[in-house]
């Protein structure tokens, strides 16, 4: 991002913060706007480029209450009704498009020795990211505020790989998931360093539906493992690929949203973007 959008990115981070320590008094779009510095004009516009959607309308999707609604209503169901939830247009579900290919266990053992991965930097809705790729798919994918920081912690991940910087068609077609543009969009193939247990998680993360929520407890019940609550959460906030396999979309059981390694600011604008999507009703 260029010095303006990076200012605009920082003014909606901190305009989101704002609307989630104060939902209960429901902030209206003046109050907001002067948090920020900005006139409640400007501050409409610049919300809805960013957001996609009204601070109003986004404030719906952000709220505790939203969130325990959405799981009370669906959670029972989720992943059982998740192929009648919407595979039209913006509802298709992840696992539609997306495969999971775990690396073998020499390329889990020896941190990627031999392995060679491309990666380059991007833009997206929520910042930029850093995505790579070996020749079988998608392997690492973050957000990326700091470039040099993002790099560094990626080649944590994968210390005896053989890194080069350049964009190539396995990347290219991933980002197109931030565009909602189904037609482009071939099946992505991720190439996982991870164990079976982890794997396991991750693949059930691909079935929430768009715009829909779940807790770490029915994930756990989901991979048949009802007491591995803890151990879900765990796999959870090691979860390599950031948006595609959508950890976000999993908040506690009492409706809070809970953590998110990539800032919850950016969680809870992830979940109302998600939502506006899909929730017509509310738009």
């Amino acid at each position: 991002m260029n010095e303006q959008q990076n200012i605009n990115y920082n003014r909606i981070a901190e305009a989101i913060d704002y609307i989630k320590a104060n939902f209960k008094e429901q902030p209206n779009l003046d109050e907001v706007a002067e948090k920020v510095h900005l006139s409640p004009f400007h501050f409409q516009r610049l919300f809805s480029e960013w957001a996609g959607t009204s601070p109003k309308k986004f404030l719906q999707f952000t709220t505790v209450e939203y969130a325990k609604t959405l799981l009370k209503d669906n959670q029972a169901t989720l992943f059982e009704t998740a192929y009648e939830t919407g595979l039209s247009g913006t509802g298709r579900l992840h696992d539609l498009f997306i495969n999971i290919e775990g690396m073998t266990p020499a390329e889990y053992k020896n941190g990627g020795k031999n392995l060679g991965i491309n990666y380059s930097f991007a833009e997206s809705p929520f910042g930029n990211i850093i995505v790579a790729s070996t020749d079988k798919g998608i392997c690492y994918m973050a957000f990326a505020d700091n470039e040099t920081l993002a790099f560094s912690t990626m080649q944590n991940h994968f210390p005896n790989a053989h890194f080069r910087q350049m964009v190539d068609l396995i990347q290219q077609n991933a980002l197109y998931i931030f565009t909602h543009d189904w037609t482009k969009l071939n099946q992505i193939k991720l190439h996982l360093k991870g164990t079976d247990f982890q794997l396991k998680v991750w693949q059930t993360l691909l079935k929430i539906p768009l715009g829909q929520l779940t807790t770490y407890g029915a994930i756990a019940t989901k991979i048949e493992n009802p007491k591995a609550s803890r151990a879900v959460g765990t796999a959870i906030g090691s979860n390599p690929v950031a948006f595609l396999i959508p950890c976000h979309r999993v908040i506690q059981s009492t409706g809070i949203l809970g953590g998110y390694m990539w800032g919850n600011t950016r969680k809870t604008a992830i979940i109302g973007w998600e939502g506006t999507k899909t929730h017509s009703e509310f738009i």
